[in-house]
Parts: structure tokens; sequence; C-alpha cells
């Protein structure tokens, strides 16, 4: 091995250290809570307040409110009252779940790190170019090793994700499901 792939590799390693810390913030087993704001030329601008337990999540803007419970997801969009139901492609649940990235590191990207000022850059470049995803930045905390920035590029575009107010909270399962007797008038459309 030359000096230049074990400097490439152990930078790798540093950057998925990295990751599996943050990951580790944001993957309690009780939940956590945060705040979010993203920033999108693809998906548009919105902001508004999310809730993680695993995989599920429930994220609420002022257009929409979004469940998700490991497989399906339930849609609500306010302006119409009704509920879009389907089953989620990896590229729709990074665009709508702004921790969606804590476990797309794992498999199928080149990793890198580097230091600026108090946060750790990630940037992770997709093996595969027909990935959803084909580049992210991920910004973290060096002290707390929350994520404060996700910045990814699909379809050739980017989108940023800027991170407030992370806090570890219980979480009911009931949460990341869609309940009817709460939306009575809601029409329901099954897209799957």
């Amino acid at each position: 091995m030359t000096l230049f792939a074990f400097c490439i590799s152990i930078q790798a390693e540093s950057a998925k250290s990295i990751l599996d810390k943050a990951a580790a913030t944001v993957s309690s087993p009780q939940g956590v809570e945060a705040r979010f704001q993203i920033v999108s030329r693809q998906f548009g601008s919105t902001s508004g307040s999310i809730a993680i337990k695993g995989n599920k999540f429930q994220a609420t803007t002022p257009q929409a409110i979004i469940w998700f419970d490991g497989k399906t997801q339930w849609a609500y969009m306010r302006q119409n009252d009704e509920v879009n139901v389907s089953t989620p492609t990896e590229g729709e649940l990074q665009a709508i779940n702004p921790y969606n990235f804590i476990n797309i590191y794992k498999s199928g990207f080149r990793l890198s790190s580097k230091k600026v000022a108090s946060s750790y850059e990630v940037h992770l470049i997709a093996k595969d170019k027909s990935r959803h995803i084909q580049e992210m930045y991920i910004i973290v905390d060096q002290a707390s090793y929350r994520p404060t920035h996700v910045k990814m590029k699909t379809n050739g575009k980017w989108s940023t994700i800027i991170i407030s107010g992370l806090k570890t909270t219980p979480l009911s399962d009931t949460i990341f499901k869609f309940n009817a007797k709460d939306y009575p008038k809601a029409e329901v459309i099954d897209l799957r």
C-alpha cells in the first residue's frame, strides 16, 4: 500500500468514525426531536420540526405533516385536506427526512473529512453513479457530534438542511402513523 492510499484509508476511517458518533446522537432508542430548515431549488424551501425513533419519523411543516413508520408514508397536505399514502424511495426519504443521512453513509459512498472551525465537514461521494444521491456534505459539531447542516446533490441540484435544537425525548410509536380519526374530512389517496 502506498503512503497516499494509506492516508486516504485513515481519512475515510476518521470520516466514518465521525458519522458513527453523529448517528449515535440521533439514534437514541427513546427518540429525538429537532427543528429544521430546508433550502432546495428542487423541492422548495420550508422549515419545521421532526421527531425520529429508529427509521421512523414524523415531520411537520406549515404545508404538510408527514408520518413514516419505517415502511409506509402518509403525507397530509394542509391546503387541500388530502393524505397521500406511499412507499417512498431512498431519494424521497432523503428529501423529506433531514436525518435519513444517518444511515445512508454506511454503504456505497467514499468518505473524507476535514475540520472547519469548531465542526467536522464530512464529504460523501456515491460509488454508484446511478444512485439518487450522488454527493453530500454533513457538518457535525466537534464537541457534541450533533449534525448541524446537511448539503446534498440530487439530480444535479443542491439542497441544504439546517438542523437545530436536537434533543433526546421519549416518543411513542403511535406518533409515526397517520390516525384517520384526527383528520375525519381528509381524502385518503393510496399511491402504493
